[in-house]
């Protein structure tokens, strides 16, 4: 069995994180899921949520919104419809998107904002 995994993070318009892991942790419509090197070929739905990819130099998390997790031969691909690394979120304007979201009974916008959020914060 190997001792890492290969991950590709891509949204609809870029690629946003590539590299090895050791374990990636993703929110599936059948609930959370953890992939680490040897797990079973697996295919599925992901909801939004945090995604959190561990490797030897850390921890990486990103907001992921909707899309499909794919697992074979110790490879992972998280293909999603909207994906930003935690780092690259705005606090702040998160903050006002969940406000103005909850003020317009947005559910979809607030959820969004809340994923980003939780990203940031560490809260799954």
């Amino acid at each position: 069995m190997a001792a890492e995994l290969h991950v590709e993070l891509v949204a609809a318009d870029r690629s946003v994180w590539s590299g090895e892991a050791t374990l990636v942790i993703a929110r599936t419509t059948s609930g959370d899921i953890g992939v680490m090197p040897g797990h079973q070929p697996l295919l599925g739905v992901l909801e939004s949520g945090p995604v959190t990819i561990k490797t030897a130099a850390g921890t990486v998390v990103a907001a992921v919104h909707g899309g499909f997790i794919s697992f074979a031969d110790d490879k992972l691909s998280l293909l999603a419809e909207i994906a930003e690394l935690a780092d690259e979120i705005d606090v702040q304007r998160a903050e006002r998107a969940l406000e103005r979201a909850k003020s317009e009974a947005d559910a979809a916008a607030e959820r969004r904002a809340d994923v980003r959020l939780r990203a940031v914060t560490g809260v799954h």
